[in-house]
């Protein structure tokens, strides 16, 4: 699960709507909707969640904090770490390579150094919605 689908569940189910309910006021399907709250679908359109938040008639702050873990919860993430060390590199592989073999307490502690790190200003790719680190370096064209 995702930290989106979590919370789109928890709401969902806080409210007594059922599943196909929703997902009939939302114009989905029930199986779309599940994967969704599964984190089996990538992460919702900024339109979606808005949607979402609409039916679920949640506003400002628990909104806004929807739309953050709509953000965070991409299943199947691509890291680019074209210019950066060696290091992070290695890091990026081997997370990907062992994260589902990490013990929960380990995950949480991994996750709290990540978090105590400042983000860095991103940049977004020119015709993309793609947001990129703004260290990150573009490749030549072949």
């Amino acid at each position: 699960m995702t930290p989106f689908g979590v919370r789109l569940r928890q709401l969902r189910t806080e409210r007594g709507i059922a599943l196909k309910d929703m997902a009939d006021a939302l114009g989905v399907s029930a199986a779309y909707l599940s994967a969704l709250e599964h984190g089996r679908r990538g992460r919702p359109t900024h339109a979606m969640v808005v949607a979402i938040c609409a039916q679920l008639n949640i506003i400002w702050d628990e909104a806004d904090e929807l739309m953050r873990l709509a953000r965070i919860s991409h299943p199947r993430i691509t890291v680019d770490t074209a210019g950066l060390s060696p290091a992070a590199t290695e890091l990026a592989n081997l997370l990907a390579e062992r994260i589902r073999n990490l013990p929960p307490d380990r995950t949480e502690r991994i996750l709290e150094i990540i978090k105590s790190v400042p983000a860095g200003p991103t940049r977004r790719l020119a015709g993309s919605s793609r947001r990129v680190p703004s260290t990150a370096r573009r490749r030549p064209a072949p």
